[in-house]
């Protein structure tokens, strides 16, 4: 058991490692390494380099300088399992740091498919004509759920704790997206490397989520609701539907990290479990 373990941490970091460089180009800090995205896109992190000694201080303080230069966000990722020291490296150089459950799919106990509330899940077609438009439709949703807390939703019974984002905020939200970055998407989504399903409905798109792929490994990731529809289980179906895309492509590990244990419990009813902990380092908020 030990060592399955051991064989699966290996090769997520291998995977973080490998994922942004064809996109990115690579600086040394020491025990780090930061990628810059080269092009239009969300950027990247900086994290442990494979085989380094565990980042110091120095190291991380030499990146967020650097990061600051480039006006980039000052982002570090690393699993805990993996480098269990630089958590208190990274919170004695002034890091904040999100303990976020990190799960792998276990394929026997992926859910079946099933019927989605008032919708149909649905791929982005790189090919497609409405790929542009959808792919700034899902950002729009994305945008908004990942800025609304949960609480922000439908409560039970139909009660709103306050009036949550819907279409009508999505379409408002929904920006103009670049030539460079819209031509990215469709060479990425093309390759099989990355794609987008969508939770789409008689209003648009309601749900979105992701998968970044490297060699036999992929993450799901930025899976978001509409505020105005949460709990209806769109973001256990789209994760479920990526995991099943994933291993119909050939994936045979296929992982996800989650925004605290009341996330992680959802998605374990879809078939993953938790193995460790993924560790998300930015400045910390300055005291009151």
């Amino acid at each position: 058991m030990a060592q399955q373990d051991t064989d699966v941490f290996v090769r997520l970091e291998r995977f973080y490692d490998a994922l942004p460089r064809p996109y990115a180009r690579a600086e040394e800090f020491g025990g780090l390494v930061l990628f810059v995205r080269e092009g239009e896109g969300w950027p990247y992190y900086a994290r442990p380099r494979i085989g380094a000694d565990t980042p110091s201080a120095a190291d991380i303080t030499a990146v967020r300088q650097r990061q600051r230069e480039l006006g980039l966000p000052e982002a570090f990722e690393w699993v805990h399992e993996t480098t269990p020291d630089l958590l208190a490296v990274a919170r004695s150089a002034g890091l904040g740091v999100l303990l976020a459950p990190l799960l792998t799919l276990d394929p026997a106990a992926l859910v079946p498919d099933l019927p989605v509330q008032g919708g149909t899940i649905r791929f982005l077609d790189p090919a497609g004509p409405t790929f542009a438009a959808d792919l700034a439709a899902s950002q729009a949703v994305a945008q908004l759920g990942f800025g609304a807390p949960a609480s922000a939703g439908p409560a039970t019974g139909g009660a709103l704790l306050i009036d949550p984002a819907g279409p009508a905020e999505r379409d408002a939200a929904t920006g103009q997206l670049s030539e460079a970055l819209i031509t990215s998407q469709r060479e990425r989504s093309a390759s099989g490397d990355y794609y987008t399903a969508v939770v789409d409905s008689a209003d648009g798109i309601l749900a979105t989520g992701a998968v970044m792929r490297s060699g036999d490994v992929a993450e799901i990731a930025g899976v978001a609701t509409l505020p105005s529809a949460r709990r209806r289980g769109y973001a256990s179906q789209l994760t479920a539907a990526l995991a099943r895309r994933s291993l119909d492509d050939g994936v045979s590990l296929v992982f996800l990290s989650a925004g605290d244990d009341d996330v992680a419990r959802l998605y374990t009813k879809v078939g993953f479990r938790r193995i460790g902990t993924a560790c998300i380092g930015e400045p910390a908020a300055a005291p009151l």
